[in-house]
């Protein structure tokens, strides 16, 4: 079963950054699909970020040019490295991975950018 932990959230104030991460365990295999999503509150769960294979990148429009999605040394670990924060970031961020047609979510961790 793989387990993803994040971590990294907190509280930033408006054109601040911050660096979330994500680590997989739970599996011996290397997961090709890992990425970001966020729920603000009384919104959807939507995309932030994804990660295909090594180095191919996907960014929702909101963050394209202030996030960037990276891996990490380890094996299925990610990160997201947050710049130039707006309060519409405030939001808890889920890591997501995607292994053997099955999705994975993290527990979230609460971003919170003040303006």
């Amino acid at each position: 079963q793989v387990q993803l932990v994040e971590s990294g959230g907190g509280l930033a104030q408006a054109g601040g950054s911050l660096r979330l991460s994500c680590a997989a365990s739970g599996t011996s295999s290397v997961i090709n699909l890992m990425g970001w999503y966020r729920q603000a509150p009384g919104k959807q769960r939507a995309v932030v970020a994804l990660l295909l294979g090594p180095t191919v990148e996907r960014y929702a429009d909101s963050v394209e040019g202030r996030f960037t999605i990276v891996r990490g040394n380890a094996r299925n670990t990610a990160y997201l490295q947050m710049n130039n924060l707006t309060p519409e970031d405030t939001a808890v961020y889920y890591c997501h991975a995607q292994l053997d047609g099955v999705t994975y979510w993290g527990q979230g961790t609460q971003v919170t950018v003040s303006s």
